[in-house]
């Protein structure tokens, strides 16, 4: 064992003050290096078609909803931000980094308004966001991996929300440990009752604020508000999955193929700085550069100081400094 990993492996167990860092044994979103991909031939791939209608629509309905931007009203793009940033948030500080990676600790009301916020982003509820993404993390570009970005840009970005899953993917996330979201009651609760919140949250409110207060048409609120922000959001995410694995420099690990990509990071709040991610997928921050690019991060610290979270789980500089140097493509 070099020093670099010696120094890794003391760090990895050590208490810090900003939080408990399990031991890669005892994480969920650990890389399983003992997946062995099943040999033969790859199950055929089975189309839902309804699912790709219903894309193709949306897709439709926001390309329609660039044309009729100009028409809208300087509070109607407001409200169409703060509507993105919402959603935004209701899947970066929510079902990503406080409910898929525990990175942080956050309070019942904190966690309401992100559960909230996560209905309006409409990109399924937060256990079974949750759930996927620890898959994705154990079995990163894997058969088992919901979206394995060796299937190629569009499989990764779309093309797996318009198929069925691999039966890898389905077998692995029965297989996860997934007792702290079973037991949390805003996930459950979320869960429970998630399309009558994603018709009110995702749809009728950003549609009818905009037409009841200020007077907004209902047509324009409904395109831009509503669709076009949210298939900007559909994309920012997705974008993380695809080009966030695709282009960019691997600083922190050369041997993964998730990369550090400044357009990712800027279009999803910060979630950009993916080989850093998937090397320290328990880091609050997704980053070794705090609040720089990355709203999330902010948002969370901000939290943080209103005493709405806690226990935010950073990785030492040491602790970086050392994984550059043993596993870095040098490009920092």
């Amino acid at each position: 064992m070099t020093e670099a990993e010696a120094l890794e492996n003391k760090q990895q167990q050590r208490k810090s003050s900003n939080g408990d860092v399990l031991p890669e044994s005892a994480r969920e979103d650990a890389f399983d290096h003992t997946y062995k991909e099943k040999e033969g031939p790859k199950p055929p791939r089975i189309i839902v078609w309804k699912n790709v209608i219903l894309m193709t629509l949306l897709h439709i309905g926001a390309l329609y909803g660039v044309f009729v931007v100009p028409s809208a009203s300087r509070l109607t793009l407001l409200w169409s931000v703060l509507c993105f940033l919402i959603s935004a948030l209701g899947v970066t500080a929510g079902a990503h980094r406080l409910w898929s990676h525990r990175s942080y600790k956050a309070t019942l009301p904190l966690r309401i308004f992100l559960g909230v916020a996560n209905s309006m982003a409409f990109q399924n509820d937060i256990f079974e966001w949750a759930r996927d993404h620890r898959v994705h993390h154990k079995y990163s570009e894997t058969d088992a991996d919901p979206h394995n970005a060796v299937r190629g840009f569009f499989f990764s970005h779309i093309g797996w929300l318009l198929v069925r899953k691999h039966p890898d993917v389905i077998e692995k996330g029965r297989k996860l440990e997934l007792t702290d979201l079973l037991t949390d009651k805003v996930v459950m609760f979320q869960r429970k009752y998630y399309k009558l919140s994603v018709l009110v949250t995702c749809f009728i409110i950003p549609t009818i604020v905009p037409w009841y207060l200020w007077g907004e048409s209902l047509w324009v609120a409904y395109f831009v508000p509503t669709l076009l922000r949210y298939t900007l959001v559909l994309n920012a995410t997705w974008l993380v999955n695809s080009a966030a694995h695709m282009w960019g420099n691997r600083p922190y690990d050369k041997n993964i193929n998730p990369r550090e990509n400044k357009f990712v990071t800027f279009s999803a709040i910060g979630e950009g700085f993916h080989n850093y991610h998937h090397t320290f997928p328990y880091d609050y921050a997704t980053s070794e550069f705090g609040c720089k690019l990355n709203l999330t991060t902010c948002f969370i610290d901000f939290m943080c100081f209103l005493g709405l979270a806690k226990d935010r789980k950073k990785v030492s500089r040491e602790l970086v400094l050392a994984r550059i140097q043993r596993t870095g493509d040098r490009s920092g």
